[in-house]
């Protein structure tokens, strides 16, 4: 079990989550701590696994992907091997930005990003039919009100 997070913990990510391309010095002058002792919180929260990955979060209409579908999958078949293999499956389409499993009435959310309706259907058709598929129902974002990478640390 992971070791739970300490008020300092907490402040690094916040600031981290917000930018992070800031300094050390930058994040150490903010949160009233050494350098050091920054450096090797940060250190630690990428050893562990705490920081999953550093990337830049792209505007997906900047970058022409006008499209957002989150996909509700439901399998023809719950065999020991066939969800570990759509999940391998999905992994292999670009387009799949997120693959969530889940209980309830459908057994996987497919967050997917296309260019066009016309691409999405093609995801659907040669790539999302051709596994062991019972039915896949589409819902098609229009506004995203709400985008965030944050987690709510503070639960404030």
């Amino acid at each position: 079990m992971p070791e739970p997070l300490d008020d300092l913990d907490r402040r690094i990510l916040e600031l981290l989550q917000e930018d992070v391309t800031l300094p050390v010095a930058d994040i150490a002058e903010r949160v009233a701590s050494s350098k050091s002792v920054v450096w090797r919180r940060v250190q630690g929260f990428v050893d562990s696994g705490v920081i999953d990955r550093r990337v830049a979060v792209l505007n997906p209409k900047k970058v022409g992907f006008n499209v957002m579908v989150f996909a509700l999958v439901k399998m023809s078949r719950h065999s020991a091997n066939a969800l570990p293999k759509f999940v391998e499956s999905v992994k292999a389409i670009p387009q799949v930005l997120e693959c969530h499993t889940t209980l309830g009435h459908v057994d996987f959310v497919l967050k997917i990003a296309a260019s066009s309706i016309e691409e999405y259907r093609e995801v659907v058709w040669n790539r999302l039919s051709q596994l062991e598929v019972q039915e896949i129902s589409s819902l098609i974002s229009f506004e995203q009100s709400v985008n965030s990478t944050r987690l709510p640390l503070g639960r404030g």
